[in-house]
């Protein structure tokens, strides 16, 4: 009996040395977390230089009692920064950037991207973070005017020049306009590749090494075009060419009308030809101020004629016009095959001088953890800030830090817009919304995306104009889908050509 106690105990002893060791090695895995729950001051260092009047506040959530970091003041710029112990490595295994945000207000035009400074020169002070200070990675939602994206954007210093440059991440993910916490993760994985998450969802996958996936390319192309290289004057770029041999018809008369009378036309019955097209309004009176001296003789206003509403028309008929069965235009040649077309020219290639390979990028540590934004709208909740070398502690602070939060808000919101008079939108416009967004990613809608989202923008203030959206959307997607299927040809329209028997009536306006 005893020695079953005992072994029960021993049993007991491993499991808490194995989970204190589980718990040793998970924390471990967390490089540096910021969950705001403590006062900012003495740990976060807001930034001494000028311009940086915004004032930041640890706050409350709303409707939480988790603390965030606010930005409590519009039109403002803002800088803050918080160091780690020790520069960390992002050249070995996988590191996991995370942060949460909520747009409390919305977002009009501003940031709320997170950066990720490399070390800095030697003697330079936290106080003097700005937006000059280097950094490695930028990351976070950012939107204002045509701009509505989740920034990345790497640093990376070209081997060749030294120089370091801004490559970044190509056709980004939207950002979630509604008021809710959302959490944001970049993955940055040991094959080149980086994923981006919206509330853990994947959103993007891009290869750092891809020209296809950043803008520049890390990697330069082998080759480029010769700058030296001239076009030959007698290279011919036209594939078409007017037929030299052709000769005008003897019949063609360039000079006919494209329009002539119809003379089958017959004025309809009961036409009321005494009867102008306008009348002066009756109902309308002289103005008490108006002076016939200074303002000349006061007339009545004209307004149509109801009786011509009731009859096929009135004032002086004329026959219409119908298409000149004669009418041929100006004549031109025919276009051929241009016997002498060598094609569009372009210049040669030669091997790029810039050009360099690389199997890796060269990641520049991480230093420290700033946020310098420029804002027009208050209200912006940051937390729990994360940096780990796994992706499943990443998931689990979703799952207990943010998840919670998320579920609440959204289910607050739902009350919301159910109840009587709520002017927000209703559940069935933010699932519309969440799809038009979507839609907006898409990699070829890229030179359509700003006024895209301009119309989805003007939809969310205005949700009776969500259907007129949708068309318009609609209709931009059909225009380049049919633009890709038929090479952007478009048919001919002639404009000018009218057809049909039926009276015309002659334009009117009213004077007012």
């Amino acid at each position: 009996m005893e020695g079953r106690r005992i072994g029960r105990l021993a049993s007991a002893a491993i499991l808490l040395v194995l989970s204190c060791l589980a718990f040793q090695i998970r924390a471990s895995d967390v490089i540096f977390y910021e969950s705001f729950d403590e006062s900012l001051e003495g740990r976060w260092i807001v930034s001494e230089k000028e311009d940086y009047e915004g004032v930041w506040k640890h706050s409350k959530s709303e409707g939480h009692e988790d603390y965030g970091l606010l930005v409590s003041e519009k039109a403002k710029k803002y800088a803050i920064v918080k160091e780690l112990d020790e520069n960390y490595s992002l050249k070995d295994g996988t590191v996991v950037l995370q942060y949460e945000v909520r747009l409390q207000n919305g977002l009009e035009c501003g940031g709320a991207y997170l950066k990720y400074l490399r070390p800095q020169e030697a003697g330079w002070k936290p106080k003097e973070f700005n937006n000059e200070s280097p950094y490695t990675i930028m990351f976070g939602p950012d939107k204002c005017g045509a701009t509505n994206k989740v920034h990345f954007i790497l640093k990376h210093k070209n081997p060749k020049t030294g120089e370091y440059v801004e490559n970044h991440l190509k056709y980004p993910p939207s950002v979630p306009l509604d008021k809710l916490t959302h959490v944001y993760t970049a993955i940055l994985t040991p094959d080149n590749e980086v994923r981006i998450l919206v509330d853990g969802e994947e959103k993007k996958k891009a290869n750092f090494l891809s020209a296809d996936d950043f803008e520049p390319a890390l990697v330069p192309a082998k080759t480029i075009p010769d700058p030296d290289d001239k076009k030959p004057e007698d290279w011919d770029e036209r594939a078409k060419i007017p037929d030299p041999d052709a000769v005008k018809p003897d019949d063609w008369d360039e000079d006919a009308p494209m329009e002539i009378e119809d003379e089958e036309a017959v004025k309809p019955e009961g036409w009321l030809d005494d009867e102008p097209e306008e009348i002066d309004d009756p109902e309308a009176t002289k103005p008490e101020d108006w002076d016939d001296e200074e303002d000349g003789e006061w007339e009545a206003p004209k307004i149509d004629n109801p009786k011509c509403e009731t009859g096929p028309g009135c004032g002086e008929w004329k026959r219409p016009m119908k298409r000149n069965p004669a009418y041929k235009g100006k004549w031109h040649a025919p276009m051929i095959d241009n016997p002498n077309y060598k094609g569009i020219w372009k210049p040669r290639d030669i091997p790029n001088p810039d050009y360099f390979e690389l199997d890796k990028p060269d990641f520049e540590p991480i230093a420290a953890v700033g946020i310098e934004i420029w804002t027009m709208q208050d209200g912006i909740l940051f937390d729990n800030i994360l940096i780990t070398s796994d992706e499943k502690v990443a998931e689990s602070y979703r799952a207990t830090a943010w998840k919670p939060k998320f579920e609440v808000e959204k289910e607050k919101q739902k009350e919301e817009d159910a109840a009587p008079g709520s002017d927000g939108l209703t559940g069935v416009h933010k699932k519309v919304f969440d799809l038009l967004y979507k839609i907006a990613d898409f990699p070829f809608l890229e030179p359509h995306k700003p006024k895209i989202l301009d119309l989805i923008e003007k939809a969310e203030s205005q949700p009776n104009i969500t259907l007129g959206v949708l068309v318009a959307v609609a209709v931009v997607i059909l225009s380049v889908f049919f633009k890709i299927l038929f090479g952007g040809k478009k048919k001919d329209e002639d404009e000018g050509e009218k057809e049909g028997n039926a009276p015309r009536r002659r334009s009117t306006r009213r004077e007012t």
